[in-house]
């Protein structure tokens, strides 16, 4: 007997990828429920080479339900999230919303699969697990290795973030805006701040009071309680005109000598990582390289002179796989394999 999951958001860039993924993967399913709004009921998508109808979110009962991985926005896990935990079903959501509640625990399986253990021994859990911000987990998955050999004390990020992060509109806007260009159809930016096409924006969600916006104060909050709280982090966020692939351009400050040498062997053994560093053109990974791929590419492993210990690295990763995707497929699979969950009646 497999496990039952539901999809939820499937008709989106992210519950698709997340059925491509279930499919790609084996994982021990005997049954897949592809779920979404009133207004997508009826709708077909693909998981392997079936094809799935979409049922409705609002009236669907997830009693015997094992897995639910949600990916539909913080509304709607705010709304849906403790009811289908509290069936008993294990809820891996991939908005915001849950990311920073103390009972909650936020999980790259590479990084800390090992909080499962203490959350899933719990009476009281609420039954969610949360999915960090997608330029958070590639970014740890890089960490965390070099954490572990020479111990972080600072880290300066620049992102450089696609489009598809910002959904379906997002790349559609880019697409219409860079065929526009051509025929000299002036650009219209309806769902970014500015043209995005042959431009790049730093600015992605909302500006706080500080003068950080809201993706760049996720990515210091979710490495913090991921990684180390105790790390020294700063980031800016910057969309780019690329539909698929974040990029991340890391300084990092370490306690302890760690020389580029070293990371690059560190970074080779470590799990997730592909490491394509050679110092010659071409001799590194660019975004559209990384698209399908599972892996955390680290390219560009250089130590840096104007601090003591100190190294840059460049990473590469695609959005909608390790940093939304898979990674949820992957806290599934942690639960499967460490025998964290039986399947329901």
């Amino acid at each position: 007997m497999g496990y039952r999951v539901a999809v939820v958001g499937a008709t989106g860039n992210v519950g698709h990828e997340m059925l491509n993924i279930l499919a790609e993967r084996g994982f021990p399913a005997d049954e897949v429920i592809a779920l979404a709004s009133s207004r997508s009921i009826g709708r077909e998508v693909s998981y392997g080479d079936e094809t799935l109808k979409c049922r409705n979110l609002d009236d669907f009962d997830f009693k015997g339900v094992d897995f639910c991985l949600m990916s539909a926005g913080s509304t709607v896990s705010k709304a849906f999230a403790q009811k289908i935990g509290a069936t008993g079903c294990i809820v891996i959501d991939n908005s915001s919303f849950w990311r920073y509640h103390a009972d909650v625990p936020l999980v790259v399986p590479e990084v800390n699969a090992h909080v499962l253990d203490g959350y899933m021994a719990q009476n009281n859990r609420m039954n969610i697990i949360a999915n960090p911000n997608c330029s958070t987990a590639q970014l740890v998955v890089a960490l965390k290795p070099l954490h572990d050999a020479a111990k972080i004390k600072r880290v300066v990020v620049s992102t450089y973030q696609s489009v598809s992060g910002a959904g379906k509109e997002a790349m559609d806007e880019l697409w219409d805006q860079t065929k526009g260009i051509f025929v000299t159809d002036a650009p219209t930016p309806k769902k970014f701040t500015k043209q995005i096409a042959f431009n790049v924006i730093p600015h992605i969600d909302v500006f706080m009071e500080d003068g950080y916006t809201k993706e760049e104060w996720k990515v210091v909050a979710e490495t913090k309680k991921i990684l180390d709280p105790k790390i020294k982090l700063t980031c800016t966020a910057v969309r780019v005109p690329v539909f698929v692939g974040h990029s991340e351009a890391v300084n990092i400050e370490f306690e302890n000598e760690i020389t580029a040498d070293e990371a690059r062997d560190v970074l080779r053994e470590a799990p997730g990582i592909m490491v394509i560093d050679k110092r010659e053109d071409g001799g590194y990974v660019t975004p559209i390289e990384c698209v399908g791929d599972y892996a955390t590419f680290v390219s560009r492993i250089r130590e840096d002179a104007t601090v003591e210990n100190g190294l840059n690295i460049w990473v590469v990763s695609d959005n909608l796989r390790k940093g939304a995707a898979l990674n949820a497929i992957q806290i599934a699979e942690s639960l499967v394999n460490r025998g964290l969950v039986k399947k329901a009646a």
